[in-house]
């Protein structure tokens, strides 16, 4: 059962990585009706299975039009993707909320320790406009863990923010200022300042608000107006329940249980993980092993770079894919 792999997931290593992948592979087809008619389609069989790239990976388009889950079950959260009044947005139906709760904390110490020891401020004003959003689910658990009086939202409030930011600066104290792109393109416009303490992370999204701009394009423009080295990125999406994150230069890495592989864009369905001793780009796929009561197994509408370390680069997004709210730029 699910529950039995809540362990072997979040303490997994490279070298279990590919049976439990197969191991939820298999039941995914046989307790997942939509994944099953996808991997049906292909003439698939299950069986014949015995690595991770032979895996059919579910575009994520099918979370739009199909209810994708895996099991029969009542959902405790469903989580919606952001998106305009003429877009179908993406839902997913979440068994167990604390399952989605370890993941993304899990994720969160393994690159920035526990979040105790820091402020957290969430600047996601078009996000905290809907209450099925998935990022505003974990930036407000984050908030809570860290316990920090000045810890929280702010919508609409760009001075009460600075003076905040700055008292912060004054004391010393760590802390994680994490908003939607356009919020931070704003801040920065309005109110530069020099932040020594503050770690600046982006989460992706214009909404609309501004003109598209790559990533590195974006950090520039952060970086001068905050007076730091690097800006973080963390990479996640409404259909997955982990995240990566990047320490600077657009590069991410992922938790354990996250593997990025990357397929070619001609034949969809030609998958490479490892990629030796040289960088590969192509579309990108994700195996999450936290989306046990979905689908584990994801091709997105992203480009990317995939280096042998098994780091990351998102390039932006592929050509006639859908604009999603995350999305910094298309090609």
């Amino acid at each position: 059962m699910p529950g039995q792999w809540n362990h072997k997931i979040f303490n997994i290593d490279e070298q279990g990585f590919k049976p439990l992948s197969l191991e939820i592979f298999r039941y995914q087809y046989a307790a997942n009706p939509v994944y099953k008619s996808y991997v049906d389609a292909l003439a698939v069989n299950p069986a014949s299975i015995g690595e991770i790239e032979q895996i059919p990976f579910l575009p994520i388009r099918f979370f739009k039009s199909h209810t994708v889950m895996s099991g029969d079950f009542e959902p405790e959260a469903v989580f919606e993707s952001s998106g305009t009044t003429t877009t179908v947005n993406s839902r997913h139906y979440v068994n167990d909320a604390s399952l989605y709760k370890e993941s993304f904390t899990r994720a969160f110490e393994l690159f920035y320790g526990a979040a105790k020891r820091l402020c957290i401020i969430g600047l996601l004003p078009s996000y905290l406009e809907r209450n099925s959003s998935s990022l505003v689910y974990m930036v407000s658990e984050l908030v809570k863990q860290s316990d920090h009086p000045q810890s929280g939202f702010y919508l609409n409030e760009q001075e009460k923010l600075v003076a905040v930011l700055q008292q912060l600066e004054s004391r010393q104290q760590p802390t994680l200022l994490i908003g939607v792109t356009f919020a931070l393109l704003d801040l920065a416009e309005k109110f530069p300042m020099p932040l020594q303490y503050t770690t600046v992370m982006e989460t992706g999204g214009m909404k609309g608000r501004r003109k598209e701009m790559i990533r590195a394009e974006v950090h520039d423009v952060l970086k001068r107006a905050f007076h730091v080295p690097v800006i973080h990125s963390e990479y996640g999406m409404t259909e997955l329940l982990s995240q990566a994150y990047s320490k600077g230069n657009g590069i991410f890495n992922s938790p354990p249980w996250m593997k990025i592989l990357v397929r070619d864009e001609e034949d969809p369905l030609y998958v490479r993980g490892n990629p030796g001793n040289k960088q590969i780009t192509g579309a990108v796929n994700i195996i999450d092993l936290a989306n046990i009561h979905s689908c584990s197994f994801i091709a997105t509408d992203d480009a990317g770079r995939l280096y042998p370390d098994g780091s990351f680069e998102v390039l932006g997004r592929l050509d006639n894919s859908d604009l999603r709210g995350c999305s910094l730029l298309t090609l």
